[in-house]
């Protein structure tokens, strides 16, 4: 008869320190004689082995469903003391007779349970790797194995083999059971330095989120954004900032100060994220209101700069105090000017009216919370000589947005080039929420904090 590896009571009895033990059943150790598709074992290694397998299985056979460390220590004295006081060298010398596929397969397993039981991680992460390399891991294990290999290599902190393993899991379709692999897999990708994995993982599950109709994960598109912060890219920065706030409504205040800060925006272009910001709730600190406020500067357009202001003061943001020479300013400011909307609506509709007149028409109007009246004006703007493409494509498309006419706002926002298009981008993840909001998925769980 064969003689078989008896290691699968090792490998049910002992879990990692994640709470998952892999259980592979061991091929038997076949004879010559046997048939040719079985398991094919060297005869050096037979020899050497044999030992081997007849410790491990005389100081596990008794281990409790329970076993803990003190179990899991005497058992690993036993099989020391069987092998002649040194365990670890003795599967050691073994390895050079594992020559076939099924012989580093069987070893393997020894040695990563040999491991588990001696509390050495490195040992136990060689045997895993054997285990791998040999081919021999039945099909429907193999995803739980590399998962166990790359948790093994994230806790031994080696981060290039603990995403290489991980990604491997992924691929052949493992998922844990507290759903932590695509977690471990983009902290392994940052802390090995591959910031552009992160953003290529993100973009599939983006993909494959949005092909499904669903939202992507809020971890996912924080993850991208972060790499894209980190890395000064703009556009791309946008890009995730913006689906953050369309799928994630609550993340806008987040999403609009990252893009704020990357793009470094002239005024008038941050006058229009600030609008954005105001839309969307996301105005939390004092500094929100004091940017707007001096981004729309009273002096041109009083009434948006008092409506900001009120708005501070209501949320209790604000203090009468801090705004109160601002406050007084504006107002004494707001009557005169929207008194002189009609003549500048008048001069702006003449034929011979310039491209200054006609987007001036359309900002002072846009100002007033007026975006159908500003929509004529910028509409009547675009293609004219003299006046900023860009500008007038983004608060054409923003008044539009403000009136609901989401699909062609994002087609006016898809026009933007240039230093204007990050702003652009970020209104039309509004128009989109607004146009057929996607319902959200759960949130993953929080990323393992960074080592210090």
């Amino acid at each position: 008869m064969a003689r078989k590896f008896v290691v699968s009571r090792v490998a049910l009895a002992l879990a990692l320190s994640t709470g998952m033990a892999v259980a592979v059943a061991p091929p038997a150790m076949a004879k010559k004689k046997e048939k040719a598709e079985g398991p094919q074992f060297s005869e050096e290694f037979r020899k050497a082995a044999a030992p081997i397998e007849q410790a491990m299985t005389e100081a596990t056979k008794s281990l409790p469903a329970g076993a803990g460390d003190a179990d899991y220590a005497a058992a690993k004295t036993q099989i020391d003391t069987a092998l002649g006081g040194d365990g670890k060298a003795t599967f050691e010398a073994a390895v050079s007779t594992a020559t076939t596929p099924d012989d580093k397969m069987a070893l393997g397993q020894l040695m990563r349970n040999y491991g588990i039981l001696a509390k050495d991680l490195p040992f136990k992460q060689k045997g895993t790797a054997m285990m791998l390399d040999s081919g021999k891991v039945p099909a429907d294990k193999v995803g739980s194995v590399y998962f166990d290999a790359g948790v093994t290599a994230y806790q031994l902190q080696d981060w290039a083999n603990a995403a290489r393993y991980l990604k491997a899991s992924k691929d052949a379709g493992f998922q844990d059971p507290n759903n932590q692999l695509e977690m471990i897999l983009v902290d392994a990708y940052k802390r090995s330095g591959n910031n552009e994995a992160v953003v290529q993982m993100a973009d599939e599950e983006i993909a494959t989120a949005q092909a499904k109709g669903v939202a992507p994960s809020e971890t996912t598109l924080r993850n991208a954004l972060q790499q894209t912060y980190a890395a000064k890219q703009v556009a791309p920065s946008a890009k995730y900032a913006s689906m953050l706030g369309q799928y994630y409504p609550d993340a806008w205040d987040v999403a609009i100060s990252v893009v704020g800060q990357i793009a470094a925006l002239p005024r008038q272009q941050d006058l229009d994220l600030m609008r954005l910001k105001l839309l969307t709730n996301a105005m939390k600190e004092k500094r929100d209101y004091f940017t707007y406020i001096e981004d729309v500067d009273p002096r041109a357009y009083p009434g948006e700069a008092l409506k900001v202001i009120n708005d501070g003061l209501s949320k209790g943001i604000l203090t009468q105090k801090e705004v109160e020479a601002d406050k007084t300013n504006t107002e004494a400011r707001v009557g005169k000017d929207r008194a002189s909307l009609p003549a500048i609506a008048s001069d702006a509709s003449k034929a011979g009216a310039d491209a200054g007149t006609v987007v001036g028409a359309g900002d002072v109007f846009l100002s007033y919370d007026k975006p159908a009246e500003a929509e004529t004006f910028y509409s009547k703007a675009m293609g004219m000589p003299g006046a900023d493409a860009n500008k007038v494509a983004l608060r054409l498309g923003i008044t539009q947005t403000l009136q609901g006419k989401y699909a062609e706002a994002i087609q006016n926002f898809a026009k933007v080039t240039g230093p204007t298009a990050p702003v652009a981008t970020m209104w039309t993840g509004y128009a989109k929420s607004k146009a057929g909001p996607t319902a959200a998925a759960p949130t993953a769980p929080a990323a393992p904090a960074d080592a210090s």
